[in-house]
């Protein structure tokens, strides 16, 4: 049995390269100069697309990183779920609470003053998004959990200004008919929708 060694597989492998190169050579050889030219072009631009794309350490980078923020990192769920932790105590306020946040006051507040111009009740758009809802709740100031400011990332300047403008606790309809959002925004944002109770 012969002895399978560096320089045998050497010789191995051109001998199984050598018939696919003959084609090649022959195939590229045949023909015209201008169709010489056109196979060594083809050949040029499939190695420079390789070169560009499997050969190129930036691609490679982009490619990892665009993969990187979908695995789970060690820490991460912990952080996650402290987020929605925080979060769900928000949502539930929102819907109802004793401490009068979000215009979810249990007492009557009548007459209402004359610097709130919108009533429970009326249709009124916001201008940012252009979205309709109906005014559930009111607050002569801004009225939200401190947790709430710092989730809006307000600078202080902006809430010294916030607690002066009359707020609204808006119900608008949802991304699909049977789901609904709630939403607390100032006076300078909304607009009585005319014609609409």
């Amino acid at each position: 049995m012969p002895q399978v060694t560096g320089p045998v597989l050497v010789q191995l492998a051109l001998l199984l390269c050598a018939l696919p190169v003959q084609y090649l050579i022959t195939e590229w050889s045949s023909g015209t100069a201008a169709q010489r030219k056109l196979a060594t072009q083809g050949i040029l631009d499939a190695w420079t697309g390789m070169r560009k794309s499997y050969l190129n350490v930036t691609v490679w980078v982009d490619w990892i990183n665009s993969w990187m923020p979908k695995l789970p990192l060690l820490g991460a769920e912990e952080e996650l779920e402290r987020l929605h932790v925080d979060i769900m105590p928000l949502e539930i306020l929102m819907n109802g609470n004793e401490h009068g946040y979000f215009g979810a006051s249990e007492v009557p507040r009548s007459p209402r003053p004359g610097y709130v111009l919108h009533r429970v009740g009326e249709v009124v758009i916001e201008t940012q998004n252009h979205m309709v809802g109906v005014i559930v709740g009111w607050d002569e100031g801004l009225r939200a959990p401190p947790e709430w400011l710092r989730r809006k990332r307000y600078t202080d300047t902006e809430v010294k200004k916030l607690e002066d403008t009359p707020h609204y606790k808006i119900l608008f309809r949802g991304p699909d008919p049977s789901s609904l959002m709630i939403g607390y925004l100032p006076q300078n944002v909304l607009q009585l929708f005319e014609g609409y109770r």
